[in-house]
């Protein structure tokens, strides 16, 4: 009885992984047909297979929301009779991949797509297993400006960037991105285990091109500045090998790494690091918080957006000017609504009322340019440039050698990198 109960059950298991498998197949099947359809054709499939039914969604940003109300109000326009809905729900605490991988594994699968962060996990977790299947629009792609190589595997719908800001009520200056990590400095910061993003960041900076960055800017530094550092530089190298790091000034970046993780003080949000940082109290102290945060700060006589200074925007200012993480959409390889996941995609990626959610504000970049809005001005009040801080100088001149130097997440690098690095950096911050 034992033995038959055992075939039985390896035969359902192997059924299971079948019937899986072939739905997994037909998903993908389904994205190479959508990745040949424009939006017209994609929000008719989207309309035929969802009428009466809820889209589920998940994501790292609760704008999913706003952007599904309006894909469906899209919808209702091409057709009056239809009645699909989307539900979108935001997991706290870096739970969204937990969730996700649940619900694949799940005999009844309700997700169809999601907007997930963090590039590493990703990676490893969702694009190397299969859990998570990329889509490529075609009127995203035929776009004039999309970087398709650069943005589109994962598909990204927006980089966001966090910046390197000063409180410079007391003139206080800094014009190299290595006086972050100088004695003394202690910079406010999610934290690299709070917020994985930025474990992220310091993975990207032993990244050849980055590291470069960082040579070039210690370089510039005085001969004391660098009299400081070059201890740390040395003490590093060996690490850099021991770690399979391949950039030629790795040991560079390790030790930016190695000081800052030393050194900064952590919060528990960019919120309240920006409303400490913009009020008169915070006079000299710094921070690396994102940048679309200023837009919330409400003026006072003791906290304004002019008692801080974006760092990168200083004419003579040196490295780095912050990082830039993404936000990536993909279908559930389990997805129960395929079609409809695929046309709500390609809407937010090509449509500017479908990206509106968050192009409203600076900091957030779609490589798509049609569907960016310009915040090139968003300091100016009644014609005058009252909040030089606020006025976003876009993302190409972020990117640039010569502009803001931002350090651009890269889900395969980081995952590359994660295992033995990721264990360096937390020993470090363990023995804070």
């Amino acid at each position: 009885m034992k033995k038959f109960l055992a075939i039985i059950l390896s035969l359902a298991m192997m059924l299971s992984l079948v019937s899986f498998t072939a739905f997994a197949e037909d998903i993908e099947s389904i994205i190479q047909q959508a990745e040949q359809m424009t939006n017209e054709e994609l929000y008719k499939k989207a309309i035929e297979e969802s009428n009466g039914q809820i889209l589920y969604g998940i994501g790292n940003s609760s704008r999913g929301k706003t952007a599904g109300a309006s894909f469906v109000e899209k919808l209702k326009s091409i057709d009056p009779n239809y009645t699909g809905t989307i539900e979108w729900s935001q997991p706290k605490n870096n739970s969204i991949f937990t969730t996700l991988n649940a619900d694949i594994k799940s005999a009844q699968h309700i997700y169809s797509m999601t907007l997930i962060q963090d590039g590493n996990q990703i990676q490893s977790k969702m694009v190397n297993t299969g859990n998570l299947l990329n889509f490529i629009p075609l009127d995203w792609k035929n776009a004039e400006g999309v970087d398709v190589e650069g943005a589109g595997n994962p598909l990204t719908l927006q980089t966001l960037n966090k910046v390197f800001m000063v409180n410079n009520t007391d003139g206080t200056a800094i014009n190299n991105a290595w006086e972050f990590v100088a004695e003394g400095s202690a910079p406010l910061f999610m934290g690299v285990n709070s917020e994985l993003v930025g474990k992220n960041f310091l993975y990207m900076l032993t990244h050849e091109k980055y590291a470069n960055y960082m040579k070039a800017a210690f370089d510039a530094l005085s001969d004391d500045q660098k009299a400081y550092f070059q201890p740390i530089v040395d003490e590093v190298s060996a690490d850099a090998d021991a770690l399979g790091l391949t950039a030629e000034n790795a040991a560079y970046s390790l030790a930016w790494i190695k000081l800052w993780c030393e050194q900064y003080t952590e919060d528990t949000d960019d919120g309240p690091i920006c409303a400490t940082l913009v009020s008169k109290s915070a006079a000299g102290q710094s921070g690396l918080l994102v940048y679309s945060k200023l837009r919330s700060i409400e003026e006072s006589a003791e906290s304004s957006v002019n008692n801080v200074v974006i760092s990168a925007y200083q004419d003579d200012y040196v490295g780095i000017g912050g990082y830039g993480y993404r936000h990536y959409l993909q279908v559930v390889k389990t997805a129960p609504l395929p079609w409809t996941a695929c046309a709500f995609i390609s809407y937010m990626v090509t449509e500017k009322e479908g990206f509106a959610a968050w192009g409203k504000d600076m900091g957030g970049y779609s490589p798509n340019p049609a569907v960016m809005q310009d915040h090139s001005q968003d300091g100016f009040v009644d014609g005058v440039d009252t909040f030089p801080a606020k006025n976003d100088r876009g993302y190409e001149w972020w990117v640039a050698e010569d502009g803001g130097q931002l350090v651009i997440e890269d889900p395969e690098y980081c995952s590359m990198v994660s295992f033995d690095l990721g264990d360096w950096i937390d020993m470090i911050v363990g023995n804070k």
